[in-house]
């Protein structure tokens, strides 16, 4: 067979003699479990492209591989399962620090061990499974075939890739575009196109290597979308460096940050007998005097639920807090915050509290967009336990987006924890802020992949913006990003300590920050196009 030329229906087939004949006919004549087990292997492979790894050529092995392995599936059984399997082993890899918040409990959390470490990867591996499924119809239906094909299923992948981000809240983690975060030149797109539209063309000019074996299309065209692909990905690495290239280091005049970072183990963040010390960590590391030679600290950035106390009405706490709080500036924190409703009943929050040097709270700002099974359980009737994070009480949302007014500091964004993975939801649209402010609690992953990830997930939101993010963790990763995603500020996983460093400024607002999502439908409605015209040329 590997000599043959193979040719299911709606797939443009494998011909003899062609560049990645044999390993393509390999793949494609593979039935059962050794085809399943191909495809997670391809999709675990396509993992080490994203962060912390960042291995982006491997991409051009991954999704050859999966479309080869879908040459040779003659049901729509098959072709969803390819695509299931190659999901499964790609969150299976990627998504394997999550288990690691259950340790922190786990004579509690035990049972939700299979959940996180392939619960979670099974149920998202569906939407990649949806989309090798759409992939096999269409292609069955309208005949597609060659680049045709590659185009069409870039789409079909964003597209599922979109819904994966907002269906049932949504969960957004490793885009296929995070691919180039360790890539600034080719990350400055997503001030365009956003993430998903970098993911789109990420997708198209990694799986063109599948055309050369593909007799539906000659040798020389095979080629040369290969070559154009790569010569496209060349433009926008170069537009990425000169729009760089031209980049100013202005920051705001008269504002200093200070971003603490105390590395608390999560096992001892919540423990009774340590709340007190791990409060006056928080202040000795704020008391800290600035680095000789430097500007005065204005303002002090705390992370998420630093205070492990309700600071509206904890007089003792803000007045600890206003002991060391830069003269006219602040300090803003996480805290949780309680209020007493009027049948009896307590209602907690997520909160950001702003705190100055009378002791007094001047903003303050609730999560809205929590966490399913951490900060509230979807199911709770029919599991009556509460959410890792927020015990046996679900947190209450708050009402989106908000740009808040501190004195002395531009306007700003508040996003607690994982709000900054949603591109396009980190804002108010109607009162664009200056900077964003991302406070997270990434403790609970130990030193895995995941704090990494969080943190160049929030790099990609300061692009997409042009906005500058300051990001205060109680432990990995601290820092700060001007607008064009240049870290500014830096404090690593694990290390305790503060970093002093001034605000830069924003940028005009760019296009992603102006029509967000719009410019990805006219993405996707361009590449409809040509795939139709290459549908009609082949």
């Amino acid at each position: 067979m590997p000599d043959a030329t193979l040719r299911p229906a709606g797939a443009g087939g494998i011909a003899a003699g062609r560049p990645g004949h044999r390993l393509a006919s390999r793949l494609a004549t593979l039935t059962g479990w050794r085809r399943y087990a191909a495809a997670a292997a391809f999709g675990g492979l396509a993992t080490f492209a994203l962060p912390p790894a960042g291995a982006v050529p491997v991409l051009l092995l991954a999704f050859p591989g999966l479309l080869w392995l879908l040459e040779g599936t003659a049901t729509r059984r098959a072709a969803f399962f390819t695509g299931w399997w190659f999901g499964f082993g790609h969150f299976v890899l990627g998504l394997y620090w999550i288990s690691f918040a259950l340790l922190t409990d786990v004579a509690k959390f035990w049972w939700m061990m299979p959940f996180a470490i392939a619960g979670l990867p099974a149920l998202l591996a569906i939407f990649i499974g949806l989309a090798t499924l759409v992939l096999h119809i269409v292609c069955g239906r309208l005949k597609l075939s060659g680049l045709a094909r590659i185009l069409a299923f870039a789409i079909v992948w964003t597209v599922f890739e979109y819904l994966r981000g907002h269906v049932f809240t949504g969960f957004p983690w490793n885009l296929i575009g995070y691919s180039w975060t360790g890539f600034l030149p080719v990350l400055q797109s997503v001030a365009v196109i956003g993430i998903y539209g970098l993911g789109l063309l990420t997708v198209a000019v990694a799986a063109l290597p599948a055309l050369l074996p593909d007799p539906s299309e000659s040798v020389m065209r095979a080629r040369a979308s290969v070559a154009v692909g790569l010569v496209l990905l060349g433009a926008m690495g170069l537009a990425g460096w000169v729009r760089l290239s031209q980049a100013d280091s202005a920051t705001v005049p008269g504002v200093r940050l200070r971003v603490v970072q105390p590395a608390i183990p999560q096992t001892l963040k919540w423990v009774p007998s340590e709340k007190a010390r791990n409060f006056e960590r928080l202040l000795e590391l704020t008391a800290e005097p600035a680095a000789a030679g430097t500007a005065p600290v204005t303002h002090v950035v705390w992370p998420e639920t630093a205070v492990p106390f309700f600071v509206e009405r904890d007089g003792g706490a803000r007045q600890a807090m206003a002991s060391v709080t830069p003269p006219g500036g602040s300090i803003i924190t996480g805290a949780p915050r309680i209020r007493v409703e009027e049948d009896g009943e307590n209602r907690f929050w997520n909160s950001l509290h702003a705190v100055d040097g009378s002791g007094a709270v001047v903003a303050s700002f609730d999560k809205f967009h929590l966490v399913p099974f951490g900060e509230y359980m979807p199911l709770r009737g029919i599991l009556p336990v509460g959410g890792i994070a927020a015990g046996a009480t679900d947190f209450s949302s708050g009402p989106g987006p908000a740009t808040l007014d501190v004195p002395g500091l531009p306007p700003f964004s508040p996003l607690i924890c994982y709000e900054v993975i949603f591109p396009g939801a980190v804002k108010d649209f109607h009162n664009r802020p200056d900077w964003l402010l991302n406070v997270t609690n990434d403790a609970w992953y130990g030193k895995t992949a995941g704090p990494h990830q969080h943190f160049e997930i929030a790099r990609v939101r300061a692009v997409e913006e042009g906005l500058p993010l300051v990001r205060a963790a109680n432990t990995g990763i601290s820092g700060i990003f001007d607008g064009y995603g240049r870290v500014t500020a830096y404090l690593g996983l694990g290390e305790r300590g503060v970093v002093d460093a001034d605000l830069p400024v924003m940028l005009p607002i760019t296009p992603y920050g102006r029509f967000g999502d719009i410019i990805l439908v006219l993405l996707l409605m361009s590449f409809s196009l040509v795939t139709t015209i290459a549908r009609q040329t082949r």
